[in-house]
């Protein structure tokens, strides 16, 4: 029963991959405008003045034939393997993507961890305190900052920590020529520049998580168990790590798989504000020049991260609780 309920999710979600490369190839095209268009525009950054070469562009990347030819061709070149190329960047796309997708998972491993933390820190304290002042003033805080949009929140700290304090840089994922220095100082300098982009990050995650931290703590507060440690004399911190808040983890370990679509979503607002070198950044670039292959292949890698980060919190949860499995 468990392997044919296994095999259930793993068809599903074979058939919403399926889905997602469709409408990855369709969603691109139903924009306004067309690669071609930018490439006789003037005004345009990858402007041919030669009407030839365009027609000659227009037919190397297929653009000329019918719309189901293109995406019998697309799906064909995706079964091999082959992402196509950049119209612009006149490169691979995968060769693309792979150059940016490690500062993409740098960002967004480093604000899950951290949101996740941070909340569960922050909802085990406000949890065991319930009702009291610092619990409201908790609380307060941080729906405020759930309620900023991710653009909003990292010009906010772009301009106060990076412009007027001058403590963080403010674009950038490392130093340029730093590929010189020494080991230890090109570390401390990627985490220098990752730490204003993260924290945004985290930012926009902490509070889902405290609220369900929360939740799970107050509904510990009653419990036997506790009760029982307090008739024996054991010390506060103690009931509330070693017994609260291990028995209130199920749901926190859940939403924290769940924050890795999330955090994939606003990391596209977050590393352009930042000018982060990571596939949010180049997603937003290739719309703007209407480059059909980096495009797709940048929806590509965001959907199926976001797919993968799904199942695994779908299997880890039916791991953790085997009612969920039947």
């Amino acid at each position: 029963m468990r392997m044919r309920a296994r095999s259930g999710l793993l068809a599903s979600y074979a058939l919403v991959v399926l889905v997602l490369v469709t409408l990855n190839f369709f969603l691109p095209r139903a924009l306004p405008g067309r690669p071609i268009e930018t490439l006789s525009d003037p005004r345009s950054q990858t402007y041919v003045g030669d009407a030839t070469t365009r027609t000659a562009l227009q037919r190397y990347y297929g653009l000329d034939r019918p719309l189901l030819e293109q995406y019998g061709r697309y799906m064909a070149d995706l079964s091999a393997g082959d992402l196509g190329t950049s119209i612009r960047r006149h490169a691979p796309v995968a060769r693309v993507l792979g150059e940016r997708i490690g500062w993409t998972l740098l960002l967004v491993g480093t604000a899950v961890a951290l949101g996740t933390a941070l909340g569960m820190i922050a909802g085990v304290r406000s949890g065991w305190r319930r009702g009291r002042r610092s619990d409201r003033r908790l609380l307060a805080l941080l729906l405020a900052f759930d309620n900023l949009p991710s653009y909003f929140l990292a010009s906010a700290f772009a301009y106060v920590f990076a412009v007027r304090l001058g403590w963080f840089p403010l674009y950038g994922a490392r130093t340029p020529f730093s590929e010189s220095y020494a080991p230890a100082r090109a570390i401390a300098d990627v985490a220098h520049h990752l730490a204003l982009p993260a924290a945004v990050l985290a930012l926009q995650l902490v509070t889902f998580q405290y609220l369900v931290m929360r939740a799970s703590m107050v509904g510990e507060l009653g419990s036997d168990h506790l009760l029982l440690g307090r008739a024996k004399g054991m010390s506060e911190h103690v009931l509330k790590y070693r017994y609260a808040a291990r028995n209130a983890l199920l749901p926190a370990v859940t939403v924290a798989t769940l924050h890795i679509p999330l955090a994939l979503t606003a990391a596209i607002f977050v590393e352009t504000v930042f000018a982060y070198p990571g596939i949010g950044r180049l997603l937003f670039e290739s719309v703007g020049d209407r480059d059909y292959p980096l495009m797709q292949g940048c929806f590509l890698v965001l959907s199926l991260l976001v797919v993968s980060a799904n199942l695994l919190a779908d299997l880890l949860y039916r791991r953790l609780d085997p009612r969920t499995a039947a």
